[in-house]
């Protein structure tokens, strides 16, 4: 063998090395790569041991994109997004796939908290520019989770779980945002794990109840219907509220097994109302990419024996935002059964009006945040104004939520709103005290006092 025949083989290992060190799709180190600049630089620092950075970020949103556009798209969007991050990452740091929508870093001169709060939302604005897709541009917003060597972990392992949770809190407060993780951060995700642990108990147990709220006409404040809101009140934990244990349901992926505990209970208490009466459910962002969703809510409604007519789906904005196509097939698929579908906490999304046009819906119900004020401010009272006269031209309902006192259903009912709800027409009650107030006061609520 020559000498020639060496230097081929020591070529194709080199490649072999290289490759094993590349994401073949945008060309950046993998985290096979990371993990030895992390080992190297903390070797160098053993005997004067700097602080360091290493960071996550995960695209909010790719999903849906990568499903409307197709993976050809979704490809051109991450080689988009690691040229970005790759032109624009400080000196001597690196940038790798992470895999998936996700990239990582190293941040060798970035030693604490602040600093890494600043270079990640530098990137982020970076990020949040419109990619190019030829014939459309589309935006996204990004998410980061950092972590500071040695104070997060020792070693890369370490690290990494310390970034990713630290991500995962960020995921948490919403789009876009930037977390460096600390011992606080470690102990809010230990508490939400055994707060987790103890809600998918409590649904095996069957012990998530059902509480219901009436809304009511206007024009004469009689009950029409009823909204259902979960409750749970755990041995060890007292009464936690769902503002907490919903969005963990819907977080940690176990919504849908909530949901259905939910919608069933409401279901089989609607039974015993009078036939006149509807129910109005909550569906979240999660049920609403889900294609099954309408075959499993039709299901629970057959078994129940409760006709779909009677049932009113209440979705907000945001969760049709998620993935508008499957959104739009859903409800479609629920109106054709019978269903009535109603877009929640209208007002405070970023298009409104856009949802009207693309969705077919049959009620809109104001949010709160101007039904409040509507006594003393009259931008609120304008805004709920203009609503009521945009519904009745397109022959929607309209119900104001949260009504607390007299004066703002007195305004609600001479601007023309036809229904409401809130403390003032009734706290909501669990269905053994629902049941009592409609035999006992069948459709006609006295305000503040009808669930005392």
């Amino acid at each position: 063998m020559n000498s020639g025949e060496f230097s081929g083989t020591d070529v194709s290992q080199s490649d072999l090395h290289a490759m094993a060190y590349t994401d073949s799709l945008t060309g950046l180190g993998n985290s096979h790569r990371l993990r030895d600049k992390v080992r190297q630089l903390t070797l160098e620092r053993a005997d004067d041991p700097a602080p360091f950075a290493v960071g996550i970020v995960n695209l909010d949103g790719f999903k849906p994109i990568n499903d409307l556009f197709g993976s050809q798209a979704g490809d051109e969007i991450l080689c988009q997004v690691a040229h970005r991050l790759k032109a624009c990452i400080p000196d001597g740091a690196t940038v790798t796939r992470h895999g998936g929508d996700e990239f990582a870093f190293l941040f060798p001169l970035v030693f604490e908290r602040k600093g890494a709060e600043k270079v990640a939302q530098m990137l982020r604005e970076v990020l949040s520019a419109p990619f190019d897709l030829g014939d459309r541009n589309v935006r996204l917003s990004a998410s980061f989770g950092l972590a500071i060597h040695p104070f997060a972990g020792e070693d890369f392992a370490e690290l990494i779980k310390s970034a990713d949770t630290a991500l995962y809190r960020s995921k948490r407060r919403g789009r876009g945002q930037v977390t460096v993780y600390s011992q606080e951060i470690a102990q809010e995700m230990k508490r939400a794990t055994h707060l987790e642990q103890a809600l998918r108990d409590a649904i095996t147990a069957d012990q998530i109840d059902v509480h219901f709220q009436p809304i009511v006409n206007l024009k004469n404040d009689l009950v029409v219907g009823f909204e259902a809101l979960a409750r749970w009140c755990d041995a060890d934990l007292g009464y936690v509220s769902p503002a907490a244990f919903v969005p963990l349901a819907e977080e940690r992926g176990f919504i849908d097994a909530l949901s259905e505990v939910l919608l069933r209970k409401a279901a089989e208490a609607a039974l015993s109302w009078p036939k006149e009466l509807f129910l109005s459910f909550n569906l979240s962002s999660a049920q609403l990419v889900d294609p099954k969703t309408s075959l499993t809510t039709l299901a629970i409604l057959n078994r129940a024996g409760l006709d779909p007519r009677r049932l009113e789906l209440e979705i907000t904005e945001t969760a049709v935002m998620t993935d508008a196509m499957t959104a739009q097939k859903i409800v479609g698929e629920l109106r054709a059964a019978g269903v009535r579908v109603s877009l929640d906490d209208f007002g405070t999304g970023q298009s409104s009006l856009g949802r009207l046009r693309d969705f077919t819906f049959d009620k809109v119900k104001i949010d709160r945040a101007f039904v409040s004020r509507i006594s003393d401010d009259r931008v609120s009272e304008h805004i709920i104004k203009a609503i009521v006269a945009m519904c009745d031209g397109l022959h929607l309902e309209v119900v104001a939520e949260g009504i607390e006192d007299f004066s703002e259903a007195l305004k609600l009912k001479a601007l023309g709103c036809g229904m409401g709800q809130g403390y003032f027409y009734g706290k909501p009650a669990d269905a053994v005290a629902t049941m009592r107030f409609l035999t006992e006061r069948y459709l006609r609520v006295e305000p503040e006092a009808a669930f005392a």
